[in-house]
């Protein structure tokens, strides 16, 4: 199996890539295939897919920010059981974020990610893919570190319509397993950012964050 970065739509291996996540996500989660074109060509998003036999079976988008020293993680597909495509995804993910942030003399701080909750929202079949199942995924991520920031979560939807997308929450694997909280400015000031490329923000978006803003610390609770 091969671990390829993707950073033109015009890569064939992108167009296996954008009909995969149109199998497993919901629309709303799901920005457009030429939408694409400005993201893949930004050296700060990473995206990568598994290549088995000429084929995508799987696919992650991260990215680092230097001046946080902290990851997100977009999305991880796993398009086929028993060939081990997670393990291979975050393996690989760990290695390159570790080596990003040596090269920024730092060890990384840790990494968020949004979570699907299926004990409030059990409408997404992801495709059928087994491994995609939201228990399996929230335990596997409880596993691999992750905890769930301790605040009621929404973002705006993908698709720019701004509507509020709710059933997930945002999470964070920290580096240091000891850590209980974060501060509530960082995760504020990392929502204005990742978001800052869809305009049409739900109020519902807009007052969590004006009630992070307000707040000193937001505590990490087990998934």
């Amino acid at each position: 199996m091969e671990f390829t970065r993707i950073t033109s739509i015009q890569d064939p291996l992108f167009t296996q890539m954008h009909k995969l996540m149109q199998e497993i996500f919901p629309p709303e989660e799901v920005l457009d295939f030429p939408l694409w074109a400005e993201p893949l060509e930004d050296p700060g998003i990473r995206v990568f897919v598994a290549v088995h036999e000429g084929q995508v079976v799987g696919a992650t988008e991260y990215r680092y920010y230097e001046d946080w020293n902290v990851a997100m993680t977009d999305f991880t597909i796993i398009g086929r059981e028993g060939l081990g495509i997670g393990a291979f995804l975050a393996n690989h993910r760990k290695h390159d974020l570790q080596q990003l942030a040596t090269a920024n003399g730092k060890v990384l701080f840790g990494m968020f990610a949004e979570i699907y909750n299926p004990y409030v929202s059990q409408d997404h079949a992801f495709g059928g893919i087994k491994p995609m199942d939201p228990y399996v995924r929230r335990e596997v991520l409880s596993h691999l570190g992750y905890q769930r920031l301790d605040f009621p979560y929404v973002h705006p939807s993908w698709q720019g319509d701004g509507e509020a997308v709710g059933g997930l929450d945002l999470c964070f694997m920290p580096g240091d397993e000891s850590l209980a909280e974060l501060p509530a400015s960082l995760v504020a000031d990392f929502l204005n950012r990742y978001y800052a490329v869809l305009s049409n923000k739900p109020q519902e978006w807009l007052s969590m964050v004006e009630q992070l803003n307000a707040r000193e610390s937001v505590a990490l609770r087990p998934l």
